[in-house]
């Protein structure tokens, strides 16, 4: 796996795996896997809207898959526009907007979640991790090279960058 969380709605475990580009859900009751789910493509980080669906971005198809929690099949495949190995993911439930640091062009799209829609990117650095605070209506980027990026929602499709902040490499 590239990466695992728990979804409260479904009450699931998720793991992203990469070399067989799929993910596996268990049941954390039982210990026991209820599905695997084939993604078409290399699962990197996964998040949940709370309302029965799971987001994962694909890095060797530049894509952003949504999967059904109570069906565990993929439903949509949103392309990435101008994101290339999309690496981090992090979401807006309140506004369902979809955080993507993709590490193979230093680039942050913002995705509508309900549709796809590409709403605006920004220049990052070489990023592998992306959050979300939901207080502070700020996404951030952890770039290898030693920074931190910093993307300010204004409103559900208004964003502007805030600054790169020095970090560790």
């Amino acid at each position: 796996p590239d990466a695992i969380f728990y979804d409260s709605y479904s009450k699931k475990i998720y793991a992203f795996n990469g070399r067989s580009q799929n993910a596996t859900v268990i049941d954390p009751a039982t210990d026991k896997v209820v599905a695997t789910i084939p993604l078409g493509g290399k699962p990197e980080t996964g998040v949940s809207d709370g309302r029965g669906h799971i987001f994962v971005n694909s890095e060797t198809t530049n894509e952003v898959v949504m999967i059904n929690a109570n069906t565990y099949k993929p439903e949509q495949r949103y392309k990435i526009e101008n994101g290339e190995e999309p690496s981090g993911l992090a979401i807006d439930a309140a506004t369902n907007r979809l955080f993507i640091g993709c590490g193979g062009n230093q680039t942050m799209v913002i995705m509508d979640a309900t549709n796809g829609k590409n709403l605006a990117k920004f220049k990052i650095g070489n990023c592998d991790g992306t959050a979300f605070d939901p207080a502070l209506k700020m996404a951030y980027s952890s770039n290898g090279e030693g920074t931190l990026s910093v993307i300010k929602e204004v409103s559900p499709d208004k964003f502007e960058q805030l600054e790169k902040v020095p970090t560790e490499p």
